[in-house]
């Protein structure tokens, strides 16, 4: 017996060295939680991508959200950029029978490389070229996600809250993405700088006419979810996006939330921000037939668990 323990010992020691280890959590749902972080090679490509899974513990198969994080105007905050950030969030569509995928582009925190989304000057933009490569990044983690053995690979949906939101988008539009059911764009949009200029982002023309085309290339529901006093878009912009999307015949809803705090903006990725946002996502795939009840808990919790045990 102390052969086997010591055995588990190193195992258990090994996993936590190479960085690669999960553990199952316990919340006041009961819900049983499972947290991951992997490394998801790019096809075609010579880097990988860093990033967290946290899921329902158990077999499944589940129903699986990628989850895309923004784009810091700084480059210092990209480089801190971490799914910490949105892991409170993720826990909420886990709880409701997800697995959720928190993958770093491109350029943020532990994947590095160069940041590859710049569109250029706001004078001429080329947003489709900064979109199209964080894309990539985006399928990548999808692909990865809808292989999982617990993962059902025809109940895909693609999320993001503010560049993460469009980047959800387009992937939706241009990458047509198997087994994808519905996207979730929280605060999404590009060129915002509430220090330079509140509420109203560079380039809102130029990122229109992207809008036009993804209209009529997204096949699947699309939720536009935004707060009213959100300093990176304003109401106007926002609301101009979603009218030019769905002018190409493009499903779509658009939810302008009241005044969140500070900025709305960030209404999706702080904690408080979820009693505004959870009942229009439920009335969202609740209307589209997509899966979305609370889970409920085993009659007994299992203690902590280490991947591959």
């Amino acid at each position: 017996m102390r052969g086997i323990s010591l055995l588990i010992a190193m195992v258990a020691l090994l996993c936590w060295a190479i960085g690669n280890v999960a553990y199952a959590q316990d919340d006041f749902s009961g819900v049983r939680l499972v947290e991951e972080d992997v490394r998801i090679p790019v096809s075609n490509g010579n880097y990988t991508l860093a990033a967290k899974i946290l899921r329902p513990d158990g077999q499944g198969p589940y129903g699986a959200i990628v989850l895309n994080h923004g784009a810091p105007v700084s480059a210092e905050e990209r480089r801190t950029e971490s799914p910490e950030l949105l892991l409170h969030t993720a826990a909420i569509f886990a709880r409701r029978g997800y697995v959720v995928t928190l993958p770093l582009r491109r350029g943020f925190g532990a994947t590095g490389g160069d940041f590859a989304e710049d569109a250029g000057s706001c004078r001429s933009p080329d947003y489709r070229r900064g979109e199209s490569n964080a894309a990539d990044d985006v399928m990548a983690a999808y692909d990865y996600t809808r292989s999982l053995p617990y993962v059902d690979g025809s109940r895909m949906i693609l999320a993001g809250q503010s560049a993460g939101g469009i980047t959800s988008v387009f992937t939706a539009g241009a990458r047509a993405p198997q087994g994808l059911v519905a996207v979730l764009a929280f605060a999404a949009g590009r060129g915002g700088n509430p220090a330079r200029n509140p509420g109203v982002p560079c380039a809102v023309e130029p990122l229109a006419k992207v809008f036009d085309e993804l209209g009529k290339t997204v096949k699947v529901p699309v939720l536009f979810h935004y707060a009213e006093n959100d300093q990176f878009f304003n109401p106007q912009t926002s609301k101009l996006w979603y009218e030019r999307f769905t002018a190409g015949g493009a499903r779509a809803e658009y939810v302008l939330q009241p005044a969140f705090g500070k900025d709305g903006h960030y209404i999706f990725s702080e904690d408080t921000g979820v009693r505004y946002w959870l009942p229009a996502v439920e009335r969202f795939l609740t209307k589209y037939g997509v899966p979305f009840e609370p889970m409920h808990p085993p009659e007994q919790a299992a203690k902590p668990i280490l991947a591959g045990q």
